[in-house]
């Protein structure tokens, strides 16, 4: 299939451009600007279309689509990568039991749900007898243990809530829970015989000492060249650097996201001399043209080609167990840990977000689930990424409303601080930084 270059810059504009307008309308009646990016890929692309004639501003080739694919998993990269660095490492350590048991049930309670609506639409729950239907409901329902960290990253940080106990609190069970959905799928595919369930918890095992020991010479490698060369690109360009190295080493290496090497990464170098400086230089770089590419490709690339309505009951089905199986778990978890009820609800909120690594999921066991009883997965999947991607900010936004933000955040290396509510304005700032 043929590949032109001058198409994809054409399509980088038109995302780009309808990024920011759909962005800044979505911002103007008070939602977060995430939900503008999501809806423009839709409204620019092929999936609302389809059969009318008209194949969208944009259609790309499967190669093309491939390029801009990488260009968003760049952007979740830069995302997770500037998590990393705004994390407060105490602060996450004093989360993290409440972190890591929002994140168990914020993976086995959708797995439960889900596995018992499959279970539903497959005969009742007497086809549990039938292994080969229960495997299949075990897998429709490990697609609804992922969480998209990189939606609910932004959201947050948008509402000036990243860098708070909840807001880390979250965005480390966001983590925590797709590694835990990572090794859940290893097992139900290990049971079926097509893995090894050891393997898998030994390079995740792997993973975590790689983080720790090649974390600590991270670290002292950047404190050294901080002092050499104090707000310098090349300190900016080490610590790139060090970002795609941990995730590549994640995925190639440990079969763990590449999005969960690059948190490590930039966790790595938290607190450090310098470490702002690089933010901002992660920001700057993401916000100008990856960050939106990740958010447009969510609704650029949505297929219903295969939708038949008489499956909109399994997706709707679907998509509240989903919904539901997050809230449910992760606001109830967070409550038991003491938060107070709107953090609580944005525990389960801010976890309902799905992604790429639902798709993931859901490519893993494709070969495995075969539609039946009214059944689509891949169109489910579809329907719960758009969904959870548009209401995770709207409630998350619902949840915090007149409420007073407590982060600060550094603006530049030059002592500069601006309050929660200046980070509503972030695009802004990235213009004027870009000028000067």
């Amino acid at each position: 299939m043929d590949f032109n270059v001058m198409h994809i810059l054409l399509d980088c504009g038109i995302i780009l451009l309808s990024t920011k307008l759909l962005g800044m309308m979505t911002r103007k009646i008070g939602l977060p600007q995430v939900v503008g990016m999501i809806l423009a890929g839709l409204l620019i692309g092929p999936a609302l279309f389809q059969g009318s004639g008209f194949a969208g501003l944009i259609h790309p080739t499967e190669i093309e689509m491939d390029v801009l694919k990488s260009f968003s998993q760049i952007g979740v990269v830069f995302i997770l990568f500037s998590s990393g660095l705004e994390t407060d490492f105490r602060e996450m350590k004093r989360s993290g039991a409440a972190a890591i048991s929002i994140a168990l049930a914020g993976v086995i309670i959708p797995i439960l749900i889900g596995t018992l609506v499959a279970l539903l639409f497959m005969g009742g729950l007497s086809a549990a007898h039938d292994s080969a239907k229960l495997m299949n409901a075990l897998f429709i329902g490990c697609i609804l243990s992922a969480t998209s960290v990189g939606i609910t990253v932004e959201t947050l940080r948008e509402l000036g809530k990243l860098k708070t106990k909840i807001g880390t609190t979250v965005l480390s069970a966001a983590i925590i829970d797709d590694i835990i959905g990572i090794v859940a799928l290893s097992i139900i595919t290990g049971l079926h015989g097509e893995g090894n369930i050891w393997l898998t918890l030994l390079r995740l095992a792997g993973f975590f000492l790689f983080t720790v020991v090649v974390g600590i010479l991270l670290r002292r490698t950047f404190q050294l060249i901080v002092k050499v060369y104090p707000h310098k690109r090349r300190t900016s360009i080490f610590a790139f650097a060090a970002c795609f190295f941990f995730a590549y080493a994640a995925e190639e290496f440990f079969d763990i996201a590449a999005i969960t090497g690059a948190y490590m990464a930039g966790l790595m170098l938290s607190g450090l001399g310098d470490s702002k400086f690089v933010d901002r230089k992660v920001i700057v770089s993401s916000y100008m043209f990856f960050t939106p590419m990740f958010f447009a490709y969510i609704g650029i690339s949505a297929d219903f080609s295969a939708f038949r309505w008489s499956s909109m009951l399994f997706v709707l089905s679907f998509v509240a167990a989903g919904i539901l199986g997050k809230i449910i778990g992760c606001c109830a978890t967070a409550r038991c840990f003491k938060y107070d009820k709107r953090e609580s609800l944005a525990a389960g909120f801010g976890m309902i977000a799905r992604g790429e690594v639902a798709l993931a999921v859901y490519a893993t066991g494709s070969v495995l689930i075969a539609p039946q009883g009214g059944i689509d997965p891949l169109v489910a999947t579809i329907f719960l990424i758009i969904s959870t991607s548009i209401l995770c900010p709207i409630f998350l936004k619902l949840v915090f409303r007149g409420h007073q933000g407590t982060e600060l955040a550094a603006a530049t290396t030059y002592n500069v601080t601006i309050s929660s509510e200046a980070l509503e304005n972030v695009h802004h700032n990235i213009d004027n930084e870009c000028v000067q």
